[in-house]
């Protein structure tokens, strides 16, 4: 059989015309997003992170021009809502919204996953301050008294927390630390139980979130005494920080942030990231969050990756240094 030879014009033409042809399958690989994203929160609903979360979803559904269902996945610690995103696939539609546990499950707890290696950062979008609150009839009335008080009577004070590991628990414990004071840890269940034993005068003092605990303060029914973030909070502007008070590396902050699969696509990462920094802002979403005490950030996934790393290496210090557990 006769081999045909082209000539170099003809073999030109053969070849642009299979270029051609493969342009189609290209130009019709749809854009992301090009359907609904499911965002996992480890959280049951009706609480702080998954209304962090639908505030956040509704102007990134907007910026993203799909439509963002939030899906709450309580339990162990946030360790089901993170294994049900890993178990998804890595493009971007399965995204978590995990909170401050995050980096303190790589201290304390064993985990099936690498928090690390396995999830990676997209962006943190929110900080919120602990506030430290006393009943409104305490004898201390400024952060200084309080240390004073408990340094006077060590083992009287009590703290409540939402549980072991959880920021209200690792900020009493730092203060524990940082200002030589002892006193007895009481757990909950959770937020609201806290406060209720708190009013009461069932327990001396709580690291409340904005969430929980800002209203309270509002209205009278507790003091804060101080706040744990690097300056002071909007909603709480005549309250001290901790730091300015005299223990100047004194922060804590419950954060909120999106991850994604290890094996999601860059420019994915890079889509998401952008939808959180715009949205958290905007003049309304940003009004929002600051008038309940809650800061936005909306960094890139470097930034949030660094953050993670100084958490976790924060918390494995305290650990080791107070013998937490979480039995």
């Amino acid at each position: 059989m006769p081999v045909r030879v082209f000539s170099p014009a003809r073999r030109q033409l053969v070849l642009g015309g299979m270029a051609l042809a493969a342009l189609p399958a290209v130009a019709q690989a749809p854009a992301f997003p090009s359907k609904p994203i499911r965002l996992v929160v480890p959280y049951a609903a009706g609480g702080g992170a998954d209304g962090n979360a639908r505030l956040l979803a509704q102007p990134m559904s907007t910026l993203l021009g799909q439509p963002i269902v939030v899906e709450n996945r309580p339990g162990a610690s946030g360790i089901i809502a993170a294994t049900a995103v890993l178990q998804a696939p890595a493009d971007g539609y399965t995204v978590l919204f995990d909170t401050f546990p995050y980096a303190v499950n790589a201290v304390l707890r064993k985990l099936p996953f690498d928090p690390v290696k396995d999830l990676v950062p997209v962006s943190q979008a929110i900080n919120m301050p602990n506030i430290l609150v006393v009943p409104s009839s305490a004898p201390y009335k400024t952060f200084k008294e309080f240390i004073d008080y408990a340094r006077a009577n060590p083992g009287k004070l009590s703290y409540a927390s939402y549980g072991a590991g959880g920021s209200a628990h690792l900020a009493a414990e730092m203060l524990k630390r940082d200002a030589g004071i002892d006193w007895l840890h009481v757990p909950y269940k959770g937020g609201a139980p806290a406060i209720t034993d708190l009013l009461a005068g069932q327990v001396s003092a709580y690291f409340a979130n904005p969430v929980s605990g800002l209203s309270y303060v509002q209205s009278g029914r507790l003091r804060a005494l101080a706040t744990t973030g690097t300056k002071r909070m909007e909603a709480l502007p005549d309250v001290p920080t901790v730091m300015e008070s005299g223990f100047k590396n004194f922060e804590v902050v419950e954060w909120n942030g999106f991850f994604v699969p290890a094996a999601t696509p860059p420019a994915v990462i890079d889509r998401l990231s952008g939808a959180v920094r715009d949205a958290t802002h905007q003049p309304e979403t940003r009004r929002r969050l600051l008038s309940m005490g809650i800061e936005p950030v909306g960094n890139t996934p470097k930034e949030f990756g660094a953050f993670l790393q100084s958490q976790i290496a924060r918390w494995a210090a305290l650990v080791k240094t107070n013998g937490i557990t979480v039995d």
